[in-house]
C-alpha cells in the first residue's frame, strides 16, 4: 500500500495486491496516507497456505481480473469523519453510560475507564511544564497528532496518578520517534511494547522492581503500561476488530513497566540499562522496545558463573529466542533482552563478567543450524529464502554462508552490543527471562524523563537511538 501511495502521488495509476485477511486493513492504511482511492486487487484466502497448484490457479481466475479491474474502475471517495476539539465535552451522563459511549466508540482497550473529565486532565498537566498544545509527533497509522494534551487524556483513562504524567511524555515522545517505527504496531506478529524505567524516579513513585515486577497488581507498573497500549489505540489509532488497522494475527496483551533494580545494580559494580543505552547514572530515563516473544520463566543454578550463562544460552537463547532470529538477521536489526534476577546476577558479576563479558558470552555461544533458519524465515513469507543468496548479493555480511552445508551453525544474535540486560525481579530466587525484539519494527528508542521540578525538556540525547 505505501508503494502504490507514493506511485499515486507521483501520478502513476497503481494496484496494490492484497490478500483476503488484510483488505481491512489495506484500506484503513491508505487513508492514513491520503491516498483513499487507491485501487486494491484481492488474492482470495492465505497465499502462504495454498499449494503451487491453488496459487497458479487464484492468481489466473480471480487475482488477474480483479487487478484489470482496479486499474479500470474509479473508487469511491472516502470521507474521515470530523474529530471533537481537545476541550469539547463529548457527553454527559452517568458512569455507566460514559463506559458504554466509550466502548461503542472503541475509545477503550476493553475494561473500563477514568472518564477523562475537565478537571482531571488538568491535573495531570499540572506536573509538566509544556502547553497542551504541544506536538510531540504525528502516529501512523492515522496521522493524528500526539499533543500533551491527549498525552494527560489517556493518563487519566489509563488509571495513571497525574505525578507519572512526566513518565507518559517520555514513552510517548519514544514511540513518536520516526526510529520505532510506530506504523508496523499493527503487523501480524502481534507485538507489545514494553517499557523499561530507569532513574530515582522508580523509588520516588513507588514502581515494582522486586517480586511480581511483570505481573499487574502495582498501581504504577500497571497503569503506564496500560497507557502505553490504550495511547496505541486511540491515537495512533491501532485496533483490533471491530477496528481494522491492528492486524496482529494472535497478539498478547499489554506488558507492565519493567522497572530496574539500581540498588541491586550499584551492589554489583555493574551500571544500569540507561547507562548502555548513552545516559548517565542516576538519570531518569524511559526506554520503550517492542517484544516479538517472551521466555518460559527460566531457572539456573550453581556456584560459577558459567554454569548459570550456559543455561541461559541453552534455555533462553536457542530455546526461545531462535526462531525469530532470522527475521533480525534478515533485516540487520534486533535488539533481545534478557532479564536477570538480582541473585543470578550477583554470581556473573562475582565471577568477574562484567555486562559486556556477558554479552559476549551469549553472542559466541548461541548458534543454531542456517538450514534451519531459513526454514523457519520461509514459513513466514519470505518464500524460497536462502542466505548464501543474499550474501552474494551483498545484502549479508560473508560469515552467513562460509559454506553451503545446511548443518553449518550461525550466530543467532547480531553482535554482541545488540543484546539488552536488565536487572530485576524476585532477589530470592534465581529465575531469569528473555524478551526478543522484532527486528526493525519497534527497535529501543530512549528518552529522558523531564520532570518539572527537575529542569529541562531533554528528550533524549546520544540515548536517544
Amino acid at each position: 500500500m505505501r508503494a502504490s501511495a507514493v506511485a499515486e502521488k507521483a501520478g502513476l495509476p497503481s494496484v496494490s495486491i492484497v490478500a483476503s485477511g488484510f483488505l481491512r486493513q489495506a484500506h484503513a492504511i491508505a487513508r492514513a496516507l491520503g491516498t483513499e482511492n487507491i485501487a486494491v486487487a484481492e488474492y482470495p484466502g492465505v497465499p502462504m497456505t495454498d499449494s503451487r497448484e491453488e496459487l497458479r490457479k487464484k492468481v489466473e481466475e480471480v487475482l488477474t481480473e480483479n487487478i484489470v479491474k482496479g486499474l479500470t474502475t474509479q473508487a469511491a471517495d472516502a470521507r474521515k469523519p470530523a474529530e471533537p476539539a481537545p476541550r469539547d465535552i463529548v457527553f454527559k451522563g452517568t458512569l455507566r453510560e460514559v463506559l458504554e459511549l466509550f466502548h461503542r466508540n472503541l475509545w477503550t482497550d476493553g475494561l473500563p475507564v477514568v472518564p477523562p473529565t475537565l478537571e482531571e486532565v488538568e491535573r495531570f498537566l499540572a506536573f509538566t511544564d509544556r502547553s497542551p498544545d504541544d506536538v510531540v509527533g504525528v502516529l501512523l497509522p492515522e496521522n493524528r497528532q500526539a499533543t500533551i494534551w491527549n498525552v494527560a487524556v489517556n493518563g487519566v483513562m489509563a488509571g495513571c496518578r497525574p505525578e507519572y504524567m512526566p513518565i507518559l511524555i517520555a514513552v510517548v515522545e519514544a514511540i513518536a520517534d520516526p526510529e520505532f517505527r510506530i506504523e508496523d504496531a499493527g503487523s501480524t506478529p502481534g507485538w507489545e511494547p514494553l517499557i523499561i524505567l530507569n532513574g530515582p524516579i522508580v523509588k520516588e513513585l513507588d514502581f515494582n522492581c522486586a517480586s511480581g515486577v511483570m505481573r499487574v497488581g502495582r498501581q504504577p507498573n500497571t497503569s503506564v503500561g496500560r497507557f502505553l497500549r490504550l495511547y496505541m489505540r486511540n491515537v495512533a489509532g491501532l485496533r483490533i476488530p471491530p477496528g481494522d488497522t491492528d492486524k496482529g494475527s494472535i497478539g498478547f496483551t499489554f506488558n507492565v513497566v519493567l522497572a530496574e533494580n539500581e540498588d541491586a545494580v550499584a551492589e554489583i559494580g555493574w551500571q544500569p540499562f540507561s547507562v548502555d543505552r548513552g545516559f548517565k547514572a542516576g538519570e531518569n530515563v524511559a526506554t520503550v522496545q517492542s517484544v516479538i516473544s517472551i521466555s518460559p520463566p527460566t531457572y539456573t543454578a550453581g556456584h560459577t558463573a558459567l554454569e548459570h550463562l550456559e543455561m541461559l544460552a541453552e534455555l533462553i537463547g536457542r530455546r526461545s529466542m531462535t526462531y525469530w532470529s532470522a527475521h533480525c538477521i534478515i533485516e540487520r536489526r534486533g535488539h533481545p533482552l534478557f532479564l536477570l534476577s538480582p541473585s543470578i546476577a550477583r554470581v556473573l558479576a562475582r565471577d568477574g563478567f562484567t555486562k559486556d563479558g556477558v554479552k559476549r558470552y551469549l553472542y559466541d555461544n548461541v548458534k543454531a543450524p542456517a538450514g534451519f533458519l531459513e526454514k523457519l524465515r520461509r514459513a513466514s513469507g519470505k518464500a524460497n529464502f536462502d542466505f548464501c543468496a543474499w550474501v552474494k548479493q551483498g545484502l549479508l555480511p560473508k560469515e552467513y554462508c562460509e559454506s553451503t552445508d545446511p548443518d553449518r551453525l550461525i550466530h543467532v544474535f547480531l553482535q554482541p552490543e545488540s543484546l539488552g540486560i536488565v536487572v530485576s525481579g524476585d532477589p530470592g530466587r534465581n529465575q531469569s527471562k528473555g524478551y526478543m525484539q522484532n527486528q526493525k519494527q519497534g527497535p529501543p528508542v530512549s528518552k529522558r524523563i523531564a520532570l518539572p521540578w527537575g529542569g529541562g525538556h531533554g528528550a533524549g540525547g546520544q540515548g536517544s537511538v
